[in-house]
């Protein structure tokens, strides 16, 4: 398996690549990391260059040699399972929800009342939204926000609107973070780093669904 990491999780939320890999590590999943991991073409093709994107898009496939490729980021995830031709393409969530099932991790359920954010292409654009939600209520008491799956409410981030239109994007952010903390829970869990990158703030603390699991896991239990 290829852990496709994704240029947010490489290179500004690098604490979610550490703990997908202590996960795996944990799991026994046998599975390697591109050196030099380029773009998944993403960010061109939802901000218009659609011939650089192609040419980024030409470039991986073939490094990825049919592979089966794993990936922390939604965005990553929907072009790699969308845009290429013939991969075989899991999400982080995904994969944890089978380990969990398949008795490779396993979880002491805690009186913790979490939250879950759930991103516009892992859910709306791809129908991910049950596995994160498992994975979570393998830990802890999910208590959903007001707008939620199909509904749920953009954290602002994508679509090139962070880059080009900053303050749009921060009160976006600030709708989704007062729907949070609405729900009086002390965590927001999201399955995508650049969700996560958006939702930080000083008042509730953010986590990836895989810094969470690490977080709350108790390990110690079951390495």
């Amino acid at each position: 398996m290829l852990y496709f990491r994704g240029c947010t999780a490489r290179e500004k939320q690098t604490n979610i690549q550490k703990a997908t890999e202590f996960l795996l590590n944990t799991a026994g999943i046998d599975y390697h990391i591109l050196d030099d991991e380029k773009c998944c073409g993403s960010v061109l093709l939802r901000t218009g260059f659609e011939s650089e994107a192609k040419e980024q898009i030409k470039r991986n496939a073939e490094i990825f040699n049919k592979e089966k490729i794993l990936t922390s980021c939604a965005g990553c995830y929907k072009t790699l399972k969308e845009d290429y031709e013939g991969l075989d393409v899991i999400h982080i969530s995904q994969l944890l929800d089978e380990l969990i099932r398949d008795g490779k991790l396993d979880f002491t359920k805690k009186d913790l009342d979490v939250t879950y954010h759930d991103s516009c292409h892992l859910g709306r654009h791809l129908n991910v939204f049950d596995e994160p939600r498992e994975v979570i209520e393998s830990v802890a008491n999910l208590v959903e926000m007001e707008n939620i799956r199909e509904n749920s409410l953009c954290c602002g981030a994508g679509g090139g609107v962070k880059s080009a239109y900053p303050e749009i994007a921060n009160q976006m952010a600030s709708s989704r973070i007062a729907q949070a903390k609405d729900t009086d829970c002390e965590i927001l869990i999201t399955s995508c780093p650049f969700c996560k990158l958006n939702l930080e703030n000083d008042d509730l603390e953010v986590l990836d669904l895989t810094e969470f699991l690490v977080k709350y896991g108790d390990f110690d239990e079951i390495q």
